[in-house]
Order: C-alpha cells, then structure tokens, then sequence
C-alpha cells in the first residue's frame, strides 16, 4: 500500500453509544495509527468511559462542551486528524453498525489512488439487504434517487451510509464550517466533493444491526432532507452549468421543465373544462398539450443522461 500506517486515522463521533463503543474501537486494527474518539455532549458520558478503559495509546478523546451533531462531531475529528498529518482519515460510527475489520477494503481505492472519497454500500448485495429494517429500505432508496440528482455523483448507492474515508488533500479543500452538521452531513458532503469533482467510490459491505437505537427521525428527515436535496441540486445546476460552463444541457432542463410543466398544467385544465361543459376538447387543444409534455420529457432526459456523464472519474487527492 501506497500509504504508511501511521498515516492512516479513524474518527468515531459519540453519543449514547455506551454500549458499544468499548467493542469498536477494540475491533479496530493495527492498519490504523490514530484513533479520534469525539464525545459531543454525551448525556451516558461515552468520552469518560473512553478515558477510564481505554488503554489503547492510539486512542485520543474530543470532548465538544456542546451537542454539535454527528456532523459537528467528525468534524472535529476532521480537524484534530488534519493537525496531525494523516493522509486519510475514515468515519466510523461508535454504535456498532460498522465492522472495522472493513477498514481496509475502505481505504484501498484512496490507496491506490483510484479515489478521492469512499462511502460504504449495503445495497451491493441482496443477503445483506435482509438484515436491514424494511422502513431502511425503502428510505435509503427514495434518497439514494435525490442525493444522484442534487449532487451528479449517478454511480453511487446508500447515501447515507456513515462508514466513509477522505483523502487528507480533497478534505483540506473542503468547507468544513458551510457543512450540515446534523443528520444531513453525508449527503451535503457528497454535495461540496461534486463541487470539487472528486471521485467517489462506492465499496460493498455489509452493516450490522443489533439492538442499537438509532437517533434519527426518518419522518423528520424525509421533509428535512427532501428539501436540503432541492436546495443542492438548484446550487450544482448553476455553478457548473452556469458559472463554470455552459453547453446544451445549460438550457435543456430549463427549457424541458418549462414545457413539461405547461403540458400538463393546460392539459389538466383543459380535461377538467371539458368535463364541466360536457364538450370534448379539440384536437389541436390536445396536440398542444401532449407535444409540449412529450418534447419537455425528451429534454429532461436529454439533460439527465449528459449529467450521468459528468461523473468525475480523474481523482484530484494529491500522493
């Protein structure tokens, strides 16, 4: 491997995960030189445990005075690695979901230099899909849909997935103060990587469910979220088909919105007025309708697939 083992560090945000963060940072192996324990504000006191069973002499404990969110807490992690000069640095979440035996696999295309960031995915193969909750599922997959469309990253899954690693050059670069710092931080990072257009690489694995709780409201999230997503994808479209470049696809999305939104708005008032009056609507009434949603969809999708093409696949981390 391209990259020394005590330049390798991973960062575990803590918060009511006293159960079972004695057991991840055990399973933590010697490929890791560094190990960020960031207590934000634990009411279980998770960092305290930490100090007093802890004799591993990689691990150091961040105490944040206030709950900043799992966001706010890697990235203190961030910071404190950074500082340090390790050249990558993973997340891994202190509730036991994560395997750390994974670390390696994580790590491997920053290695070899394939990647700027990693992101785990569970929806690489259906056997580990079983042991997720059903609401999961479903959830991931309508959000795996808006994170591709808010952030052009179209080859990846599992946008939320937590176990992650950055290479140290793509992280410095990054505007860790404009960052959500809730729940949101993984797909608003993936959001600034696209604006960067680094590359991102999905790695299979499967996660570990047990009798954890988690901290998030998936009804909460799905409106938070949602509309995070919307924000994104309106910031991208301008800054790279605007402010960067412009080509075809600058006015195709616009142009396709416009004309599908026409169609089937006078479309719907059209049919109804028909309905009411009892009189059927002509056929030029019609045509306008379904050319205008029909040449709108065209253009959308004439738009989509040259975003699917945007993919950045020339990493930007520095060796």
């Amino acid at each position: 491997m391209g990259i020394l083992n005590n330049q390798i560090a991973v960062v575990v945000p803590a918060y009511k995960v006293r159960a079972h963060i004695l057991d991840v940072l055990s399973g933590i192996g010697p490929e890791v030189a560094r190990i960020y324990v960031v207590d934000d504000a634990c009411p279980e006191g998770s960092g305290d445990l930490v100090l007093e069973q802890t004799k591993d002499p990689r691990v150091r404990v961040i105490k944040n005075q206030k709950n900043l969110g799992v966001g706010g807490a890697v990235c203190a992690g961030y910071e404190a690695a950074l500082k340090d000069g390790t050249d990558v640095i993973v997340k891994l979440d202190g509730d036991g979901q994560m395997n750390p035996a994974q670390i390696q696999s994580l790590i491997a295309p920053i290695v070899a230099q394939r990647a700027d960031y990693t992101k785990g995915n569970r929806f690489a193969s259906l056997t580990g899909l079983r042991q997720m909750p059903s609401v999961r599922v479903m959830g991931n997959g309508g959000l795996s849909f808006l994170t591709k469309l808010s952030t052009g990253y179209w080859n990846i899954t599992d946008p939320t997935n937590g176990f992650t690693a950055i290479h140290k050059s793509v992280l410095e670069k990054l505007p860790l103060d404009m960052l959500s710092k809730r729940f949101f931080f993984e797909s608003d990072l993936l959001f600034r990587l696209s604006l960067l257009k680094a590359v991102v690489v999905d790695v299979p694995m499967e996660a570990q469910y047990g009798q954890e709780k988690s901290n998030l409201n998936v009804f909460v999230a799905a409106f938070e979220f949602g509309w995070k997503h919307w924000i994104n994808f309106h910031k991208r479209f301008f800054y790279n088909y605007y402010l960067r470049d412009m080509s075809a696809a600058s006015l195709e999305l616009p142009i396709g919105s416009l004309l599908f939104w026409f169609g089937v708005i006078f479309g719907v008032i059209k049919w109804n007025h028909s309905i009411v009056s009892g009189h059927t609507a002509t056929a030029g009434t019609v045509m306008l309708s379904s050319v205008s949603l029909i040449i709108g969809l065209q253009l959308i999708l004439a738009f989509v697939n040259f975003d699917v093409a945007q993919v950045p696949k020339n990493p930007i981390q520095k060796a």
